[in-house]
């Protein structure tokens, strides 16, 4: 049996997924990373994407995230999730809401940092739109 660690995934209103895995993926800022058993301590912010986590078992747990942080330890990962949504509960429909919501950040943008960081979840959300 491969090595696992804990990994749990938590939005502001529940644990969507606490058990032992054997790998974890999760949508960083600077790109997706993938962890493993014993994968060096860092943390990191997250982009609107796919956590992706294979159970022990051989379980797939796959689940939507609209940005928040990432902690990797000794003991294993964290993700703390903005907005967390398990992937076959999502649909064009879902999609096309948050993308609107995104939109409205940009036109509501007070200053140019403000408009980029819009943008840019803009466009990951048209990406991951894309892609299903």
């Amino acid at each position: 049996m491969a090595d696992t660690f804990q990994f749990e995934l938590v939005s502001p209103d529940q644990l969507l997924l606490s058990e032992a895995v054997t790998a974890a993926v999760v949508p960083g800022t600077e790109g997706e990373f993938g962890v493993g058993a014993g994968h060096s301590p860092f943390l990191s912010t997250m982009r609107p994407g796919v956590v992706r986590a294979t159970g022990a078992n051989g379980d797939q747990h796959e689940y939507f995230v609209r940005g928040g942080f990432a902690d990797v330890s000794q003991s294993g990962v964290t993700v703390l999730a903005e907005q967390a949504i398990p992937m076959s509960e999502i649909n064009a429909a879902y999609l096309d809401q948050q993308i609107q919501n995104a939109e409205e950040d940009v036109a509501d943008a007070r200053d140019d940092i403000e408009r980029q960081q819009a943008e840019l979840v803009l466009s990951q959300l048209q990406e991951i739109k894309a892609a299903l």
